[in-house]
This record gives C-alpha cells, sequence and structure tokens, in this order.
C-alpha cells in the first residue's frame, strides 16, 4: 500500500510537471502574467500557489521543514518573476517533495499532522497535493487553450481511441 501511495503521487507529480512545463514553452511573460478578471488567477500566480502548497504539505509538514508560507503573497504578488526563474523554482520544489515522498515509510503515512489548520494522516496529504496539483494544471492547460486558440497536444503520442483489451 506504501508504495502504491507513493508510487501514484509521484506519477501525477511528473505528469503535471511536464503539462506545466509544455505550458510554459508555449507562453511570453506577458501571458504568464496574465488574468482573465480580478476573480482569476494567472499562470504565475497559479504556479506560485502551487509552490507553497507543494512546501507547505510535503517539504514543510512531512519533511520536517521550518513551514514559512505566505498563502496570500502567492497570489498577491507584483513582482513579475522571469519565466525561467519561476519554472526553475517549480522543478526544484518538486525534486523535493518527491524526495521527501520516496523517503517516507508506512509509520509517516498514517501518522496525523496539522498542516494550514487541517488534521491530516501522512497519505490525505499525499492525496490532497496530487489532487491540489492536478486542478491548478487543468486551470494553467485551459488558459493556454483560451488564449493560444490552440490543442496543447498532451496526448499526441497516444491513441486515445483504444478500447481495453
Amino acid at each position: 500500500m506504501t508504495e502504491l501511495i507513493k508510487s501514484s503521487v509521484i506519477f501525477r507529480m511528473d505528469e503535471n510537471l511536464k503539462r506545466i512545463e509544455h505550458c510554459f514553452q508555449l507562453t511570453d511573460h506577458n501571458l504568464l502574467w496574465r488574468s482573465a478578471n480580478k476573480s482569476s488567477n494567472s499562470i504565475g500566480h497559479l504556479v506560485l500557489h502551487l509552490n507553497g502548497n507543494i512546501t507547505q504539505y510535503i517539504i514543510s509538514c512531512l519533511g520536517g521543514k521550518k513551514d514559512e508560507r505566505n498563502r496570500q503573497m502567492e497570489f498577491d504578488t507584483e513582482e513579475k518573476i522571469e519565466k525561467s526563474d519561476l519554472l526553475r523554482k517549480h522543478v526544484s520544489v518538486i525534486h523535493t517533495a518527491k524526495d521527501v515522498i520516496q523517503s517516507l515509510n508506512g509509520e509517516q503515512l498514517k501518522k496525523k499532522y496539522k498542516v494550514q489548520g487541517f488534521e491530516m494522516t501522512g497519505i490525505d496529504i499525499l492525496v490532497h497535493v496530487a489532487e491540489h496539483y492536478s486542478y491548478h494544471t487543468g486551470q494553467i492547460a485551459f488558459w493556454m487553450k483560451l488564449n493560444l486558440n490552440k490543442d496543447l497536444d498532451f496526448y499526441k503520442d497516444q491513441n486515445l481511441d483504444q478500447l481495453n483489451a
């Protein structure tokens, strides 16, 4: 069970990272920081938010590092970080989080933790992060499709019309 949980979360993290990297290749600085309105977030702000969430839940809570998250800054920052710097930081967060996940044992996955005001087991935290990462990756993909008016070709090398054998 431990390996199933860890490997499925790492699979989703790798998949989402690859999709975000692809979107970064297609975007420019202006689109990275553009939002539809005051109630929505730019791709840049969503990536800052993902970095904060993954750092707080996995690197800090499960990995034992100090929690220094400033959640509101993730949405309010006026500093428009360069695309390459933002992506480099995101890749670093994902790699660090994956290292923490790989180091977890069954006892740590069952243990209850306090994170962001919630009481969660290690398994709950991993499921939350995988779901949260996928959710915001979908928002990023939608925003890219809307602005570029093109398919992102996430499945270009796969025939998705195959039936189960």
